[in-house]
C-alpha cells in the first residue's frame, strides 16, 4: 500500500480543521521517516489485536475506542504530542510536588528561626514528630492509592492537596508539643499517596523507556522548592506583627499552606481523568486534536498493551490487592528503595540546625541550603536522562551510595577538636548533592509491573519502603551522638555499602529471572507463543512474553 494510502482523502475529510492541516504537513514525512518501525508494533498479528481489544472492552478501558493496531504516525507528530504531554503533565505534576514539598519541608526554614525553642520542644521531640508524620504517611499509601483507583486520581490528588493545605495553614497557630504532634500527623495521613497517585496518572501519558526522566523532572520540586522555601524564608522569618505572629516561623505555615490550597483547587481543573477525556466544559478544544489523542492513547498501548486491562475509575479487589503484595519479584526493587532512601537522609534532615551550631545565623543557614539542592537537581536529571539513553536502573541508582561513601568517610573522621566551619560545611554540601534514586524507582517499579492493577499497589508499596526508610533515618542522629554523630555516621556508612549489594543483587536477580523466561519461551513453536499470548493465565510479570528492565 503506497503511504499516500494510508490515510484517504475520506479520512481527512472527516478530520477537524487542525488534524486536516497537520495531516497535510506530515504525509510526505511518512514517506521518509525512520521512525516508524512496524516491527516494534505488538498489535501487528491480527490475533493478538483481537484478545487485547476483547480485554479493553471487558474493563471498559476509557480510551478503547481510540485502539487501532494499524493507525500511523510520523516522528514528528510524536515530538509533537510529547511535547504537549511535557507542558500540561510534566509542569502541572511538578507545580503540584512543589506544593507537597512547601508544606513538607517548610519545618527546616521554621527551625531556623528558633521554633523548637519558642514550643519548648528538644531535638528528641523534633524526631518523635518526624517518625509520627512518617508513620502516618506510610499507614495512608496504600488506602490513598486504593482510594485514587476507585474515584479517579484527577478527583482524589486535587482533594489530598485542599485538605492537607488546611492543616498546613493551621500549623501557624502551634502552641504545644501535642498541637506539633497532631499537625504533624494529619500532614502525613493527608500527604501520603500523592506522589505514587501522582506516578501512576503520569503513566497514561507516557511509555515506559520516557518516565523516568519525567520522574525526574517531576521529582527536582523536591530540592528546588528548599532552595524557593529558603529565599521566600528571607523576607516571611522577617515578619513580625506581635502577638503569637510576632514569632515569624509562623508566617512560613501560613502563606505557603495558602499557597498549596490554590494549586490545589486549580489541580481540579488542571487533571483530566485520560488522555481521551482532557476535553470539558472549561476546556472546549482540550489539549489534543482526534489524531493527536489517537496517537498518545496508540503509543502508549504499543509500548505497554496492559495499560488497559483497567478503568481509571475501576478499583483494586481484595484478592487482586493480595496477590500483588505477594509479588516477590518487586522486592529487590523495595529494598533497593528502602536502603538507598535512608542514605544521606540524617545529614539532609539535621542540615539546618548543625549550620546553626557551626556558627552561621538564621538567614546564612537557610542561605547555605540552596547549593546542595541545586547540585542535586542537576544530579536527579543527569540520572533520569541517562537511564532512559542506555535503559539501566540498578548500575545508575548504586552511583548514589558510592557517591555517599566518599563524602560519609571524611564526614565521620573528620578531627572533633579543629572543626573547619567551611570545610564541614563544603563537604555537607557535596554529600547532599547527590541524585536522589526516587524517580528512577518508582518508574522501575511501573516498568516491571506490566499491569495497571500491580502498578497502583506497588507505586504505594516503593514509597511505604520509602517511609520505612524515613522512619530508620529520623533515629539515626540521637542526642547523646551530638555534635559529631560519630555513631550514626557509622550506620550510614554500612547502609550505604548494603545499598551497593543491593542494586547488584538485583540487577543479577532480574537478569536470571529473564533467561529463566528465555529458555521456555525459545522453546516455543511460533503457534505455541501466539496461542499461549492469547490463552495464558499468567497475569503482569508473572507472564513468558513479559521481560524485566535491570
Amino acid at each position: 500500500m503506497g503511504i499516500r494510502q494510508l490515510i484517504s482523502q475520506q479520512e481527512v475529510e472527516q478530520k477537524s480543521d487542525e488534524d486536516k492541516q497537520y495531516i497535510t504537513e506530515d504525509i510526505e514525512q511518512l514517506s521518509t521517516d525512520s521512525s516508524i518501525d512496524a516491527s516494534s508494533n505488538v498489535f501487528a498479528d491480527p490475533e493478538i489485536a483481537n484478545y487485547y481489544s476483547s480485554i479493553y472492552e471487558n474493563s471498559q478501558y476509557e480510551c478503547r475506542h481510540l485502539f487501532d493496531p494499524d493507525f500511523t504516525w510520523t516522528r514528528k507528530e510524536e515530538k509533537r504530542v510529547i511535547k504537549k504531554n511535557d507542558w500540561y503533565v510534566t509542569f502541572w505534576t511538578f507545580l503540584m510536588f512543589t506544593a507537597l514539598d512547601f508544606d513538607r519541608s517548610n519545618i527546616s526554614q521554621a527551625l531556623s528561626d528558633n521554633m523548637l525553642e519558642n514550643l519548648n520542644l528538644t531535638t528528641n521531640d523534633y524526631n518523635t514528630a518526624n517518625t509520627i508524620n512518617l508513620v502516618c504517611f506510610l499507614a495512608a499509601e496504600l488506602p490513598s492509592q486504593l482510594i485514587s483507583k476507585k474515584i479517579g486520581a484527577d478527583v482524589w490528588i486535587p482533594t489530598q492537596m485542599c485538605l492537607w493545605s488546611i492543616v498546613s495553614v493551621c500549623q501557624a497557630s502551634m502552641t504545644t508539643k501535642s498541637g506539633f504532634y497532631a499537625t504533624r500527623a494529619l500532614l502525613g495521613a493527608l500527604q501520603g499517596g500523592f506522589i505514587c497517585d501522582v506516578c501512576l496518572w503520569m503513566s497514561y501519558f507516557f511509555t515506559s523507556k520516557e518516565l523516568p526522566f519525567r520522574l525526574s523532572l517531576f521529582y527536582i520540586a523536591n530540592p528546588m522548592t528548599s532552595v524557593w522555601s529558603s529565599l521566600l524564608s528571607f523576607g516571611l522569618l522577617k515578619i513580625k506583627t506581635g502577638g503569637l505572629m510576632n514569632q515569624s516561623w509562623r508566617w512560613l505555615f501560613l502563606v505557603e499552606g495558602l499557597f498549596t490550597l490554590l494549586i490545589g483547587i486549580m489541580s481540579f481543573l488542571k487533571m483530566p481523568p485520560s488522555p481521551a477525556q482532557t476535553k470539558a466544559w472549561y476546556r472546549k478544544k482540550g489539549w489534543y486534536t482526534d489524531r493527536e489523542e489517537k496517537i498518545v492513547v496508540n503509543r502508549v498501548l504499543r509500548d505497554d498493551p496492559t495499560k488497559g486491562d483497567m478503568h481509571n475509575r475501576q478499583p483494586v479487589s481484595p484478592k487482586e490487592l493480595l496477590k500483588t503484595l505477594l509479588d516477590y519479584d518487586l522486592l529487590p526493587i523495595y529494598i533497593v528503595r528502602f536502603l538507598g532512601d535512608i542514605g544521606s537522609s540524617p545529614v539532609s534532615t539535621y542540615m539546618t540546625l548543625t549550620l546553626r551550631k557551626l556558627g552561621f545565623s538564621t538567614y546564612k543557614t537557610n542561605a547555605l541550603s540552596i547549593p546542595y539542592n541545586v547540585l542535586s537537581v542537576i544530579t536527579m536529571l543527569l540520572a533520569g536522562y541517562f537511564s532512559e539513553i542506555v535503559n539501566q536502573r540498578s548500575l545508575i541508582i548504586m552511583g548514589t551510595p558510592i557517591w555517599i561513601l566518599a563524602c560519609l568517610f571524611p564526614l565521620r573522621f573528620w578531627p572533633g577538636s579543629q572543626v573547619n566551619t567551611w570545610g564541614t560545611y563544603a563537604l555537607l554540601t557535596v554529600l547532599l548533592g547527590h541524585a536522589p534514586i526516587w524517580p528512577l524507582s518508582i518508574s522501575w517499579c511501573s516498568a516491571n509491573s506490566n499491569s495497571v492493577r500491580t502498578r497502583a499497589v506497588s507505586a504505594a508499596m516503593v514509597n511505604i519502603y520509602s517511609q520505612a526508610a524515613g522512619i530508620v533515618s529520623a533515629n539515626i542522629y540521637r542526642t547523646p551522638d551530638k555534635p559529631l554523630y560519630h555513631k550514626g555516621n557509622d550506620a550510614l556508612i554500612g547502609i550505604a555499602f548494603g545499598t551497593i549489594a543491593a542494586c547488584l543483587f538485583t540487577k543479577f536477580y532480574y537478569i536470571y529471572r529473564n533467561k529463566q523466561k528465555d529458555k521456555i519461551w525459545n522453546a516455543f513453536t511460533e503457534e505455541e507463543k501466539l496461542r499461549y499470548t492469547i490463552e495464558t493465565t499468567d497475569d503482569g510479570n508473572k507472564r513468558l512474553d513479559f521481560r524485566f528492565v535491570h
